[in-house]
């Protein structure tokens, strides 16, 4: 369809990365001189559907293709105004303005549908020598989007062959910059963060970014436990996927800590109720039964029992006890076998009573291992009745 109105088509940015690196790409983004009011007259003529005009300002327009697909396509630009986050824009014809404004070499190439790569920046032999390195001043490119930073340390850790053969000129940027990742949303860091700590490297990665001050700018204390952090990267090595939160909550000391990280990155509930559990129950005593405890966690665990499982599987696996984390997620947990019927029909008088009958029973049942049925906890209600001083009419 470019080819027929006269414009320049090509694959720009990842895709063109994934391709020469032998990656099948998830996404395809595209470059072209054509300003975004040349693309919708173009498209329009194609009878092809625009959706999502938002990115329209800066350049993009989104084709809906053959029903079925959507193809970004954007409007070669120059960065005239960045305050650290967002740009004003200019659009332009020449490729290599467009590419010099881009993050890393090895995401500033441009591929043609002959096969033809345009690479300004020797993105083609970074890639090859799997190297990292920003295009053209490092710092530079850092200011113009402080988000940079923690999007070089993740394609480090997914380029790189070793991990600490960083560029001086890169880290000394980094270091000289780290504050203005305060102007980034607490989402995007986090988007970024997650990648990082699932990716390779993710110890020493995470090393050398505090180091480098990245910390108190991502949401954690100004002295975190790197010790305590190290001991669980070697312990979850053989975890083909640990929750990043999993690995975050090592660096942290406190709930206090977690909650003011969660405060920082904007986590979902579901890893801001991880890593608090993760810290709360992280110093278990040793059990000569190590299941037992985390079966009495789980059973004593009011929010969902799927949820606390979860929780305590990857709690073990915090821990390092990775055939421990196993044979638990293969447990079920029995159902306890007393209802308030069961209590209604021993005597137990209804009211505040009844519940704190059942919490006792239910106490019972799991320091036995869960092997008492509903007649043998029933026979317990009027010494629990007792022991609560509480009378079969209620009466204290």
């Amino acid at each position: 369809m470019f080819r027929r109105h006269g414009y320049q088509l090509r694959l720009a940015g990842g895709a063109v990365r994934d391709i020469l690196s032998g990656i099948v790409p998830h996404d395809l983004d595209f470059a072209t001189p054509a300003t975004p009011g040349q693309m919708k007259e173009l498209f329009a003529k194609e009878e092809v559907r625009l959706i999502n005009t938002k990115g329209e300002r800066h350049g993009t327009i989104t084709a809906r293709i053959a029903d079925a697909v959507n193809m970004e396509v954007t409007t070669l630009r120059v960065d005239v105004a960045t305050d650290g986050r967002h740009a004003e824009v200019e659009f332009t014809t020449d490729w290599e303005l467009d590419a010099g404004r881009r993050d890393l070499t090895v995401n500033a190439m441009f591929l043609d549908f002959d096969g033809t790569v345009y690479d300004y920046f020797d993105g083609v032999d970074d890639l090859e020598r799997r190297r990292v390195r920003f295009v053209g001043d490092p710092a530079r490119r850092i200011q113009e989007d402080y988000l940079r930073i923690l999007r070089y340390f993740r394609f480090y850790g997914r380029l790189a062959a070793a991990p600490d053969a960083h560029e001086a000129a890169s880290l000394d940027a980094i270091r000289a910059n780290t504050a203005g990742l305060a102007r980034i949303s607490g989402e995007r860091l986090w988007s970024e963060l997650r990648r990082i700590l699932a990716g390779r490297f993710h110890r020493e990665l995470m090393l050398t970014m505090l180091e480098a001050g990245v910390g108190p700018h991502v949401g954690l204390p100004p002295s975190p436990d790197t010790d305590e952090f190290e001991r669980v990267c070697d312990r979850t090595q053989a975890v083909s996927e640990p929750q990043p939160i999993m690995l975050l909550a090592a660096l942290l000391r406190s709930s206090e800590e977690m909650m003011s990280l969660h405060q920082r990155l904007k986590l979902s509930a579901f890893e801001r109720d991880l890593g608090l559990f993760i810290i709360a129950h992280r110093e278990m005593a040793p059990h000569p039964q190590p299941i037992k405890p985390l079966q009495q966690l789980l059973a004593d665990f009011r929010a969902s029992k799927r949820l606390g499982k979860q929780f305590l599987v990857e709690l073990a696996r915090y821990r390092g006890q990775h055939e421990l984390a196993a044979e638990f997620e293969a447990w079920e947990l029995p159902k306890f076998p007393v209802t308030g019927a069961t209590l209604k029909a021993a005597g137990v008088p209804a009211g505040r009573n009844m519940s704190r009958v059942l919490d006792r029973l239910r106490q019972d049942w799991i320091d036995t291992d869960f092997a008492l049925d509903e007649p043998a906890l029933a026979a317990r209600v009027p010494a629990v009745l007792e022991e609560l001083g509480v009378r079969a009419d209620g009466k204290r």
